[in-house]
């Protein structure tokens, strides 16, 4: 069975309009087969693009990971106005990304990568509502190294549903960042997640054991 995360050049293509509006924004997004949620704008994708843009105030470098055929990266670039890389191993998505990019008109740009593996730069936001059946381990992938390409006081955001591990993910999280759940609806969980409070940790276990020292020296 073929996924949204593989490529298969000879999966039949069968091209279908979306469209979508967010408050005075109208876009037309193309759409095919072997991209996630097809046929409509998943309630996820939504929630996460839609919680961001009412919570965050970071918008000058955005990087879109796991984009399909574009939704996020695209609206929050015209509603922002702003640039926004997207990125994809789905050579298909890609395609559509660079359609969707020119339909409707944003300032945007696509990157072929596995993950982290073509992505040079660093942002103040990374969004994502990354590719779970993919596995485990991609899905750690995109969110643990995500901090990698983080500006010092960037910005992750991801959405995971409860019955996919939300919970036991933010857990798992907390160990390389300060992690707050912004919002849930329908089962979805929306987190976002800063870099700054692991540098503050590992400065305060320096404090603490430099206290220590002082403390059985004197």
């Amino acid at each position: 069975m073929d996924h949204y995360f593989t490529n298969n050049q000879n999966l039949k293509s069968e091209i279908r309009e979306i469209n979508f509006s967010y408050g005075k924004n109208d876009f037309i997004f193309l759409s095919d087969n072997g991209v996630f949620s097809k046929d409509k704008v998943d309630y996820g994708s939504f929630f996460l693009l839609d919680t961001f843009l009412k919570n965050s105030k970071l918008n000058t470098k955005i990087l879109d990971v796991g984009c399909g055929y574009g939704f996020i990266g695209i609206t929050l670039s015209k509603v922002l106005n702003t640039h926004v890389d997207m990125s994809d191993v789905n050579k298909r998505a890609l395609h559509l990304t660079d359609r969707n990019i020119d339909k409707n008109k944003a300032d945007a740009k696509t990157i072929e990568s596995d993950g982290y593996s073509s992505i040079k730069g660093k942002y103040n936001v990374i969004i994502t509502n990354p590719p779970v059946r993919a596995g485990k381990k991609v899905l750690l992938d995109i969110l643990v190294n995500a901090k990698e390409h983080l500006e010092k006081d960037g910005e992750l955001w991801y959405v995971l549903r409860k019955d996919q591990g939300a919970k036991s993910m933010a857990k798992t999280l907390s160990e390389y960042y300060q992690v707050t759940n912004i919002d849930k609806s329908n089962g979805f969980y929306i987190y976002c997640l800063k870099t700054y409070w692991h540098i503050c940790r590992i400065f305060d276990r320096i404090i603490y054991c430099w206290h220590v020292y002082i403390t059985k020296n004197i």
